[in-house]
């Protein structure tokens, strides 16, 4: 373990500097975007630019990297997204600030390929389990440490633009001036939505959901924090995002290692009805309760975050071993696609809503994905315990960014089904 830990020290060095300078714009985004009296919509497009430049990404990222590989590819990613962090500061357009956030999604989905099919290329199957659980504690903890340094400087200034990009530059130089040898190009995945759906609906449709939930939260909830009368100033908006993040990490485990022991369907269906009940309460309440803003995003995190990994852990409960990472990647792209509309929508109803709109469209969503996973329950009985998949082996698989071609061969497509009904 120490020697794999060894060979992806700069690896990791790298991703700590990539997520603090991403913690960082996720939140400085939205907040500078309100001040410079964006519309709501507009703010709403702005997340959705993200999403879209993020499943573009999927799309051509391995591509990228195939053709110069591993680390030209992501010091080339890391100068772009750096770039765009500084034209935010330069041009308050929205138009211009769409693109650059579209062109910014699509850098880190090449960058996230590329760090996480690397950490899977150096861990082995005795270790992998733990590599990516140091990998996700980078993750959580240097978005949330980039997205408290919102409260160092002035949001209108410039300082935050370019510590941001600072932070993203960085993250090129130890993977530039490392000398660990870059993983050998990896094979395509095949796009089969359909294929997946019926071996697991309540997961392919979980993973759709979550998208337009998470991404109506992480483009607009900054926003619905600045408009709160109870948020003392723009430092509430760090503590508010941070509070949900380290909550969905902690929520995280338990939730997984209890639906290892039933029916995984059971366990998206009280997560997404309690995350229902919570958005609801949180935008009927959080204007009138003092401490709202600390206690409704922690809960919202503990139930919201981890539906994410249940939706992929029970669809891996139903397809072969063969096709995890296929399934990886049919379900980040729903997500991504959910996240865009999820955004758009997001912000329409905080337009016609007010701010609490953001928590009542996130709450009517999850409520509808309780439902949809009720009727599945009267439909089919649920697996054998002693099929599931562990949980543990559901959050190894989906650390990897699966690289995606929609144009991949189907050759296997009229082969037998060895599992016909989905959940």
């Amino acid at each position: 373990m120490n020697q794999t830990i060894a060979s992806i020290a700069a690896l990791l060095l790298s991703a700590a500097f990539l997520l603090t300078g991403h913690g960082l714009q996720v939140a400085l985004l939205p907040v500078r975007a309100h001040l410079e009296n964006f519309a709501t919509l507009e703010v709403g497009i702005l997340g959705a630019a993200y999403f879209c430049g993020f499943a573009a990404g999927c799309l051509v990222g391995t591509r990228i990297i195939r053709r110069v590989g591993h680390i030209r590819a992501f010091a080339a990613m890391v100068c772009l997204a750096s770039t765009m962090a500084l034209v935010h500061a330069m041009f308050a357009a929205p138009v211009l600030w769409w693109l650059c956030r579209g062109i910014t999604g699509l850098c880190l989905a090449v960058l996230f390929i590329v760090i996480e099919s690397w950490l899977n290329a150096r861990s082995g199957n005795d270790n992998r389990g733990r590599v990516f659980s140091i990998y996700t504690i980078i993750h959580l903890t240097m978005v949330s440490v980039g997205q408290m340094i919102l409260v160092l400087d002035d949001p209108m200034g410039f300082v935050l633009f370019a510590g941001a990009s600072i932070l993203v530059s960085l993250s090129a130089l130890p993977v530039a001036l490392t000398r660990a040898e870059a993983p050998a190009p990896f094979s395509a995945v095949r796009m089969d939505v359909a294929h997946f759906y019926r071996r697991a609906p309540v997961g392919v449709v979980g993973a759709a959901v979550v998208g337009l939930t998470n991404g109506a939260f992480w483009s607009l909830a900054p926003v619905f924090v600045q408009q709160n009368p109870l948020a003392r100033d723009t430092d509430m908006v760090a503590i508010f995002m941070s509070v949900a993040v380290v909550a969905g990490a902690i929520g995280q485990w338990p939730m997984g290692r209890v639906s290892d022991h039933m029916d995984r369907r059971k366990i998206i269906l009280v997560a997404s009805l309690a995350s229902a009940i919570i958005g609801a309460a949180m935008a009927a309440f959080s204007d009138q309760w003092a401490n709202g803003l600390l206690v409704f995003p922690f809960l919202f995190g503990v139930f919201v975050f981890p539906l994410y990994t249940l939706c992929a852990a029970h669809i891996n409960d139903w397809v072969a071993a063969d096709e995890y990472v296929d399934a990886a990647a049919v379900l980040l792209v729903l997500y991504a696609v959910g996240a865009i509309a999820g955004s758009v929508l997001g912000s329409g109803a905080m337009q016609l809503l007010g701010p609490e709109g953001l928590f009542y469209f996130t709450a009517s969503v999850h409520g509808a994905l309780a439902l949809f996973a009720v009727a599945r329950l009267r439909v089919r009985p649920p697996r054998v315990s002693d099929e599931h998949e562990p949980f543990a082996h559901t959050i190894q698989v989906l650390q990897t960014v699966a690289p995606i071609d929609p144009l991949a061969n189907e050759e296997d497509a009229g082969q037998p089904d060895p599992l016909q009904n989905g959940a």
